[in-house]
């Protein structure tokens, strides 16, 4: 009945929004500017647009039911996680060091167990970002969201995040390429449809054995490989070959075993210069994965779904998930793994341009446009109901 009720009252309201709207941009006008008039805006080379962030104080509340998880992935396959309270790494001279990793993978996973809902939102790893942590006297007040962990810590950057996007995110899980494999090879491998381009870009990099063709070829043997789905998955020979490695690797413990085939979907989420799109594409790539693991969950029993959540919370660099919160952000997963996966990219379309800031290749993003975009996105929940709710009204 809820549903009915939505509906009807959505269908009631709909001929009066463009009076709504029409009155609110007489009385308050909006600062946001349309795709054409910020592009319009000019760039100086030395320092960027304004960036107009919310105050953390005046971000709205969650909405019911929604539930926010930053997934984070530095840019190592293997580092320390960056102690707490520590100041701005640099060296002697003052410039800022490169200790703990750059984030470039940065997922939003956002639960909605009142609408049934699952939404992935990935954000560029060059995007230009104000540093809200620091006063406007400060230092730099600009840069790069990849920086900020390694600079000010992950709680930082999830209030940086939640300032930018309007949305409140408090919780996050922080993983190493190698963590990040270890959890694809422990849910058997992924299948993953490849373009030619990206088949020529894994061809020589990927460790023999552990992908393959859609005709059950090694991607590393001679002859033509198809553009088609391939397997990702630890092969007996590479296991093999691992295993003579993790022998070199007890005489040095830095050095990681990479020869697995969620190693190999690592280096496919890394792939930047081949096929055309540069990071735009590497962020789409990381999604894909996501997807196609959270698919393999639909079948999970809840021992299984459990059994994951304990094996991304031993499989992970540094997070402020305890047990408690790990198993029920499982649970809630488990709830909506009938879901269709949902996307969306910040930056969305139109809302970017490239932009050279302080010797850095940066983007330079329309925030409070894609914070429209990021709103619109969560709020589509109040139009879908909870069919489990049978009250008669």
């Amino acid at each position: 009945m809820r549903k009915l009720f939505v509906l009807i009252l959505a269908l009631l309201l709909l001929p009066l929004s463009p009076v709504f709207a029409e009155e609110a941009a007489q009385s308050e006008p909006s600062v946001t500017l349309s795709p054409e008039e910020w592009a319009k805006q000019v760039m100086n080379e030395n320092s960027p647009l304004s960036i107009d962030v919310i105050p953390y104080d005046e971000l709205p509340p969650v909405v019911e039911g929604q539930h926010h998880y930053l997934l984070l992935c530095i840019d190592q396959w293997a580092r320390d996680a960056r102690p707490d309270g520590i100041k701005v790494p640099t060296y002697a001279n003052g410039s800022r060091k490169d200790m703990y990793g750059n984030t470039d993978g940065i997922v939003l996973v956002t639960l909605d167990t009142r609408a049934h809902r699952i939404m992935l939102t990935s954000i560029i790893r060059d995007a230009l970002i104000k540093k809200t942590n620091l006063e406007e006297s400060d230092g730099d007040k600009y840069g790069r969201i990849n920086r900020v962990y390694n600079d000010y810590g992950p709680e930082t950057l999830c209030q940086i995040i939640s300032q930018h996007l309007g949305v409140r995110v408090e919780k996050y899980i922080l993983f190493t390429f190698k963590q990040i494999a270890n959890i694809v090879d422990y849910m058997g491998g992924v299948q993953i449809e490849l373009t030619d381009a990206e088949i020529s870009a894994l061809r020589y990099t990927v460790l023999q054995g552990t992908v393959t063709d859609p005709n059950g070829h090694d991607i590393q043997s001679g002859g033509h490989h198809p553009a088609g789905l391939y397997t990702f998955k630890t092969t007996a020979w590479a296991e093999e070959k691992n295993k003579t490695t993790e022998k070199n690797q007890k005489n040095d413990p830095s050095k990681v075993v990479k020869r697995t085939g969620g190693c190999s979907a690592v280096l496919y989420m890394r792939i930047r210069k081949f096929g055309g799109g540069g990071d735009f594409m590497r962020t789409a790539r990381a999604r894909k994965v996501l997807s196609l693991l959270a698919d393999k969950c639909r079948s999970m029993t809840w021992e299984d779904a459990q059994a994951l959540a304990n094996n991304i919370l031993e499989n992970n660099n540094k997070t402020n998930m305890n047990v408690a919160d790990m198993l029920q952000a499982a649970e809630y997963a488990f709830s909506l793994r009938e879901c269709t996966i949902e996307e969306l990219r910040i930056p969305i379309d139109g809302a970017v341009r490239s932009h050279h800031y302080a010797g850095m290749a940066t983007q330079e993003i329309n925030w409070p446009y894609c914070r429209e975009a990021m709103e619109d996105y969560l709020q589509n929940s109040f139009l879908v109901a909870d069919d489990e709710d049978d009250d008669d009204f």
